[in-house]
């Protein structure tokens, strides 16, 4: 997923305030990393099964993770957080993981990435429910655009080949979406005072083994032998590429430009992912498919000019 992870809320650093440089550079990396990933997927989706292929690349990312995190010898968190962290990952890399590739399996690359697009406004979403964030009339101005956006989109598939399982999948893919939004918010106080690195290791970990379990049975059944090379290629590119040097990028930008500016690079992803959908596995977008991308993006664009305040309970909290 390419998901965006969850930024700790930090400030910038004068970087931040300077112009174009190699932290912007490296960010537009990550959001075509991430973008193209949904081809990627696709593809590696017809040299092997849903399951074995996500255990395989979540399994590889992990244990390359902790191995970076061993060798830069990051300070790793509490056996009490560690054990929190386990559990949000089950949730987060587990559970996500499973709906959005049985989803990807069923729907178009462009409407995956349009809908996890989306996924701001149901993080904002549970942010209320939860009591963490107090969300301004713009702010929920622009969660109703997000998710009339993906209603479009979602709405869309019933044209497209296959018809119902299209549904399916963009269902599957928005359930997926919420799933990630609750790891979101349940993991943002670790992530406050966490190094990125560890905690995305930890997480990580407790998600693969959890699809190393579900995806055994697949994995037992599959012809290793006779996995295609573009098969092989998919799995290290949505491995290596989009689930460590894309969150590599992105943790980066945290650190230097802080979260909302690395977070518009990440707005790049949807019409990235469906330009290159198109070039690739020819997946021409439909007008509702193009009318949601635009209720998506502004809505996007609306929510990052609004005020977010930390609601009382919140703050007592923290205190």
């Amino acid at each position: 997923m390419p998901s965006t992870p969850t930024a700790a809320t930090r400030a910038p650093s004068p970087a931040a305030t300077q112009g174009f440089g190699m932290t912007d550079a490296g960010l537009v990396l990550m959001a075509t990393i991430w973008g193209v990933n949904y081809s990627v997927v696709k593809t590696g989706l017809q040299a092997m099964t849903p399951l074995s292929f996500t255990a395989v690349r979540m399994v590889s990312a992990a244990a390359v993770l902790f191995l970076i995190a061993r060798v830069v010898k990051n300070t790793w968190p509490s056996r009490r957080d560690t054990m929190h962290l386990l559990v949000f990952g089950l949730i987060g890399n587990g559970v996500y993981q499973l709906l959005f590739i049985s989803g990807m399996a069923r729907t178009r690359a462009g409407v995956a990435a349009l809908i996890v697009a989306a996924g701001p406004a149901w993080i904002a979403i549970m942010s209320r429910l939860l009591g963490r964030e107090r969300v301004s009339r713009l702010g929920w101005a622009g969660i109703v655009l997000q998710l009339i956006g993906v209603l479009c989109v979602v709405g869309s598939t019933q044209g497209f080949e296959g018809g119902e399982q299209g549904l399916i999948g963009a269902m599957l893919i928005s359930g997926g979406s919420i799933i990630w939004a609750l790891y979101s918010v349940l993991l943002q106080p670790y992530t406050q005072r966490m190094n990125a690195l560890p905690l995305s290791a930890i997480t990580l970990a407790s998600g693969a083994l959890m699809m190393a379990v579900a995806g055994a049975p697949d994995m037992l059944r599959l012809d290793w032998g006779g996995v295609s090379l573009a098969g092989w290629g998919a799995v290290m590119y949505s491995s290596l590429g989009a689930m460590v040097i894309g969150y590599m990028l992105f943790y980066q930008g945290v650190r230097v430009l802080g979260p909302t500016k690395t977070a518009m690079y990440g707005n790049l992803q949807p019409i990235i992912a469906i330009a290159v959908a198109w070039a690739l596995l020819h997946e021409k977008p439909t007008g509702w498919q193009l009318l949601g991308a635009a209720f998506v993006m502004a809505g996007l664009l609306v929510s990052r000019t609004a005020k977010v305040r930390p609601a009382p309970e919140a703050l007592e909290e923290a205190a």
